[in-house]
């Protein structure tokens, strides 16, 4: 951690460390559950008394699931945050959605388990990761900079797993699998578009302000120390229930 905040500069040290105190306050009073856009009773309870096709539904919640999952918002964010042209902004969110498509899909339907606080504390990592990138750490560190389009796609199968890992939760009918499943892609897609485009439009607004630059690596700072407070509620929830 020290070594993380040494790269504060010294002019936004004092503000970086009231954005990541705020951010800690906050995400501390949000249930872990919420934090792990874990699924709520009343849809779990719904979706095990129903079989077959039901197209709307699924999509309905997918885009539910994408829209209320912090972490995955918080990585688009960071995915985003130096990207201009809306081309730059297609290439990657469709790197992102394919790579997290496709664990999602493959997951679910072969029922590959993995631990919902592990899968959800690489995704804290991720956030992490996009921080650390766009501060400039890793060029800094390494002396060169990982291939951001490789390290998208990659964390898209990562978000795409914690994605699967929530949809069984659902206890799903075989009956209907496959379209329902697509259903409910569609939805998360639907729902990330959606939260994409207020990002947008807020950084648009933000971009063409002088405080951008003048905060633009503490707000990364801010997004890296929620990165880490979510891998550590996530680390904690692995050996809480491992431990029960």
């Amino acid at each position: 951690m020290l070594r993380f905040l040494s790269l504060l500069p010294a002019t936004g040290a004092v503000t970086s460390l009231r954005l990541g105190l705020l951010l800690l306050g906050m995400l501390a009073l949000i249930p872990l559950d919420v934090l792990a856009h874990a699924v709520t009773e009343g849809d779990k309870g719904y979706i095990q008394e129903i079989s077959g096709v039901n197209l709307v539904p699924f999509t309905y919640l997918g885009a539910k699931h994408m829209v209320t999952g912090y972490d995955h918002i918080l990585f688009l964010f960071g995915v985003i945050f130096y990207l201009y042209r809306l081309k730059d902004v297609g290439l990657y969110v469709s790197l992102f959605a394919i790579g997290h498509s496709t664990t999602m899909l493959l997951g679910v339907y072969f029922d590959i388990g993995i631990s919902s606080f592990a899968i959800d504390a690489i995704i804290g990592l991720s956030v992490v990761y996009k921080a650390l990138d766009n501060m400039g750490a890793f060029q800094r560190w390494l002396g060169f900079q990982p291939n951001p389009r490789a390290a998208t796609f990659i964390f898209g199968l990562c978000h795409g797993f914690g994605l699967a890992t929530k949809i069984q939760e659902y206890d799903m009918s075989r009956e209907g699998l496959v379209p329902n499943l697509l259903a409910f892609n569609f939805g998360v897609e639907l729902g990330q578009l959606l939260a994409l485009g207020a990002i947008l439009i807020a950084m648009g607004y933000w971009r063409r302000t002088a405080s951008f630059t003048r905060y633009a690596y503490t707000a990364n700072v801010a997004m890296m120390t929620a990165g880490f407070v979510l891998f550590g509620m996530q680390l904690t929830g692995l050996f809480v229930s491992t431990s029960i």
